[in-house]
C-alpha cells in the first residue's frame, strides 16, 4: 500500500468518526451525513486508484452511482424511505459478500484468519442482504406485514445454522480444497436470511431495519480485514456498534429482548379485546368543533406516526402548530422511538418540515405531563398509544412502554377508519370517554384545522 493510499485512508477515517458524532444533534445532522459522503468518494477513491483502475472506469462508476442515487434521493417518497434504507443495507451487505468471495476465488489459498473473515463477511453479508429484501417487501406491504410461520420453523433455522458452522469450520481447516463448502454456505446463508425474517411482524420491522445496518458494517468491517483495507474496517465498525446501540434502545423502547422480536412471529394472531371489549362506540367530531377546543387549549401535545407519513401530513402539522403558538399554545411532538417504519422515521419528517428540535420530547419525558395537557393529537400513530400495554396483561403490547395520551383532558385521533396498527391489536384508546376521532385524510383534516384558525383571524 503506498504512503499516499495510507494517508488517504487515514484522513477518511477521522471524517468518518467526526461526521457520525456530528450525526448525534439534530442541527449538525445533515452536515455529518455529507461530510460522511466525502469520506466514503475519497476511500474510494484512493482504492481504486492503488488498484491501478484506468481513471475513465472510475469516474464512469461514480457517474453511474451518483446518478442511481440521485434518482432515488428524488423520486422516492419520505413514506417510502423505510423501504429504501432496508434496499440499501441489503445492497451494502452483498457488497461485502461480493468481495469475500472474489478474493478467495483469485487465490483459493488463504491464511486461517483471512478463512475466518471470509466466512464471517459471506454469512453476515449473505443472510443480512437476503433479509434485506424481505424486509423491503413487508415495509412496501408486497407480501403480508404479519408474521408469515411455517412447521417447524426455528428447528429448521438452528439447523441450517449448524451446517453452516460445520462447513465454515471445512473451509477454515481446508481452504485449498473446500471452495465448494463456500458455495454451500453462500446458498444455506442467503435462504436463512429469508426464513429468519418472514416469522417477525411489520411492527418489528424498526428494529430489524436496525439490525441489518448493523449487520451490514459488520459484514463491512470483515471485508476490509481481508482485502486489508483499514478504512472499510473502521467504517464498518462504527456502522455495526452504532447499529447494535440502537437495536437495544429500540428494543428496551418496547420492553421486549431482541430473541423475543426474532422468534416469538409476535403479531401472527390478532389479540382479543381492544375496542370491542370496551362495549364503547367511537366519537367523531368535526374539524370546526375541534378548532375551539384548540383554540381554547394552552397546552397541546402532537404524537405523529405512519399516518402522517403516508399522508404527507408534516408541513400542514407544522402549519398548525404555528398558528397554535401564535395563539398562545405550548406545542410538543411526543416521538416514541418505534414510531413509523424505521428508526427516526418521525425526527425525520418533522425535521423536513423544519419543526424545532426542542420541540421534540420522548415519551419519558412528556408522559409524567400529560394529565395537564388539554389536547393530545395522535396523527396516525396505533401501537404506541394503545392503553392495554399498561392496562391488559393478556394483550401482546402489554409491558412496552406507550405515550399515555389517553391522560391527556382531550385526544383527537385522526385515522382513515377504525383499523387496527401494524402490529393488528385493537386500540381501545379510540373509544375512551376523552377521546374525539377525526376520520378522513390527515393532511386535509390539519390543513381544515389550518382554514378554521385562518378564518377565525380573518
Amino acid at each position: 500500500m503506498s504512503d499516499l493510499a495510507t494517508l488517504a485512508y487515514i484522513i477518511s477515517a477521522i471524517i468518518f468518526v467526526i461526521g457520525l458524532r456530528m450525526l448525534t444533534n439534530a442541527s449538525t445532522a445533515r452536515r455529518g451525513n455529507q461530510l460522511s459522503a466525502v469520506a466514503m468518494l475519497i476511500a474510494v477513491l484512493a482504492t481504486l486508484v492503488q488498484s491501478g483502475m484506468k481513471l475513465e472506469w472510475i469516474l464512469g462508476g461514480i457517474i453511474v452511482g451518483a446518478a442511481i442515487g440521485a434518482y432515488a434521493a428524488i423520486r422516492v417518497k419520505m413514506t417510502e424511505m423505510p423501504e429504501l434504507v432496508a434496499l440499501l443495507n441489503g445492497t451494502g451487505s452483498l457488497a461485502s459478500l461480493l468481495v469475500a468471495w472474489a478474493e478467495y476465488h483469485a487465490s483459493l489459498v488463504v491464511a486461517p484468519f483471512t478463512g475466518i473473515a471470509v466466512i464471517i463477511a459471506v454469512t453476515i453479508g449473505g443472510m443480512a442482504s437476503t433479509a434485506s429484501v424481505v424486509a423491503f417487501l413487508k415495509l412496501s406491504e408486497r407480501i403480508s406485514g404479519r408474521p408469515i410461520l411455517y412447521p417447524n420453523q426455528q428447528l429448521i433455522n438452528a439447523s441450517i445454522l449448524v451446517a453452516v458452522l460445520l462447513l465454515a469450520a471445512v473451509f477454515v481447516i481446508f481452504p485449498a480444497s473446500s471452495y465448494w463448502a463456500l458455495i454451500l454456505i453462500i446458498l444455506l446463508v442467503l435462504v436463512l436470511g429469508v426464513l429468519a425474517v418472514l416469522p417477525i411482524g411489520g411492527a418489528d420491522m424498526p428494529i430489524v431495519v436496525s439490525l441489518i445496518n448493523s449487520s451490514t458494517g459488520l459484514a463491512a468491517a470483515a471485508a476490509g480485514f481481508i482485502i486489508s483495507n483499514p478504512v472499510l474496517i473502521v467504517a464498518g465498525a462504527l456502522v455495526g456498534a452504532s447499529g447494535l446501540i440502537l437495536t437495544q434502545i429500540m428494543c428496551k423502547s418496547m420492553n421486549r429482548s431482541l430473541g423475543n422480536v426474532l422468534f416469538s412471529g409476535f403479531g401472527a394472531e390478532v389479540a382479543a379485546g381492544g375496542a370491542a371489549k370496551d362495549a364503547g362506540e367511537p366519537q367523531p367530531i368535526t374539524s370546526a368543533d375541534a378548532y375551539y377546543l384548540l383554540e381554547a387549549a394552552r397546552n397541546v401535545v402532537v404524537v405523529p406516526g405512519y399516518g402522517m407519513a403516508v399522508a404527507q401530513a408534516q408541513h400542514a402539522v407544522k402549519e398548525l402548530a404555528d398558528l397554535l403558538e401564535e395563539n398562545g399554545t405550548e406545542v410538543r411532538f411526543a416521538i416514541h422511538p418505534v414510531a413509523g417504519r424505521m428508526p427516526g422515521h418521525m425526527n425525520v419528517l418533522l425535521a423536513e418540515a423544519n419543526v424545532a428540535y426542542e420541540q421534540l420530547v420522548e415519551p419519558g419525558d412528556v408522559n409524567p405531563t400529560m394529565e395537564s395537557v388539554d389536547v393530545a393529537i395522535v396523527i396516525g400513530a396505533n401501537d404506541v398509544v394503545n392503553p392495554d400495554a399498561r392496562e391488559d396483561s393478556s394483550s401482546p403490547l402489554y409491558g412496552m412502554p406507550i405515550i399515555n395520551t389517553d391522560h391527556a383532558r382531550t385526544v383527537f385521533v385522526l385515522k382513515r377508519s377504525m383499523k387496527p396498527g401494524f402490529a393488528g391489536v385493537e386500540n381501545p384508546l379510540f373509544v375512551k370517554p376523552n377521546t374525539r376521532m377525526l376520520f378522513g385524510d390527515a393532511k386535509a383534516t390539519i390543513l381544515a384545522l389550518v382554514g378554521e384558525f385562518k378564518d377565525a383571524a380573518s
